[in-house]
């Protein structure tokens, strides 16, 4: 018996391409038809400041999530580091795909570029304080909008280089385009970064999505986001985190930068990754701890 699964998706050329991997892989294992249905989100739309908005993370769900909701799709794919960590009741995070480069990335406009009096351009709070440490007389600024979009700036406006996420460059087959990867330890990636989720219904089946899920990204992904939704974070707060497991043992590293003070708290702790939950409840309550939050 056939089914046809509708995919909701942003309306990018990343967010598409990141569904077709999901579709891809749903079609390799079962005989059924599978669509992409694409939105535009009000983060697509609106190209403010993030400081500017309250609530960030539901800028690119939020649409998708009512699709879900009102079940014109059967099941919707995210960005796994734009998902708010408090999720509506009646939505699950069905399956995590295996995770690309969780690393962020610098592309550059001239190959000499020179280490003072640069102009870069970020979105992202978290990358904007890492950065500076990285290239303390560099002029930050902000940039918003899709890959392409921050490219063409990037191009035809006053920036040096922009920072963007190594593993949307590499879905897009733009790492050519990569000056430098920045590591785990210049820059701590966003919670989740790197991973794709799908999101569905609570209570229906979602049998053929085995077809996608992965069990280390899953786990890393749960640790990582209890660390971040323990220290209230959101789209745009200063909050890093990257997991990963050997053996059995899950080892989670957690980033907040008291943008005040400047001061990073960095600490990591480790433990069965059966326990992914709370090693990310139990470091955040560390570093609450020792920055007095």
């Amino acid at each position: 018996m056939r089914k046809e699964i509708l995919i909701g998706t942003r309306n990018s050329p990343l967010a598409i391409a990141q569904a077709e991997i999901i579709r891809q892989s749903i079609i390799k294992k079962y005989d059924f038809k599978v669509e992409l249905v694409p939105f535009k989100t009000n983060g697509d739309k609106n190209l403010q400041d993030f400081n500017k908005f309250n609530g960030v993370k539901g800028l690119f769900t939020y649409e998708l999530e009512q699709a879900l909701l009102n079940h014109e799709i059967d099941l919707a794919v995210h960005s796994l580091k734009d998902m708010a960590a408090n999720q509506n009741p009646e939505l699950k995070i069905i399956a995590y795909s295996k995770r690309e480069d969780p690393r962020d990335a610098l592309i550059i406009k001239h190959e000499n570029i020179k280490h003072e009096n640069i102009k870069l351009g970020t979105s992202s709070l978290r990358r904007k304080l890492q950065i500076q440490k990285i290239f303390p007389n560099a002029q930050i600024q902000n940039i918003r909008g899709n890959i392409n979009t921050r490219i063409k700036k990037l191009d035809n406006e006053n920036f040096s280089g922009i920072i963007l996420a190594a593993a949307g460059l590499k879905r897009l087959n733009l790492q050519d385009k990569i000056a430098r990867y920045f590591s785990i330890n210049e820059i701590m990636p966003a919670p989740g970064q790197g991973i794709l989720a799908c999101q569905g219904l609570s209570g229906e089946n979602y049998f053929y999505l085995d077809s996608v899920n992965d069990e280390i990204s899953e786990y890393c992904a749960i640790a990582e986001r209890n660390f971040s939704e323990c220290l209230g974070a959101g789209c745009n707060v200063p909050v890093g985190a990257y997991a990963f497991i050997e053996k059995e043992i899950l080892t989670l590293t957690g980033l907040f930068i008291d943008e005040k003070s400047g001061i990073f708290y960095r600490e990591t702790l480790s433990g069965n990754f059966n326990n992914a939950k709370y090693i990310g409840k139990n470091l955040a309550e560390l570093v609450i701890k020792k920055c007095n939050l």
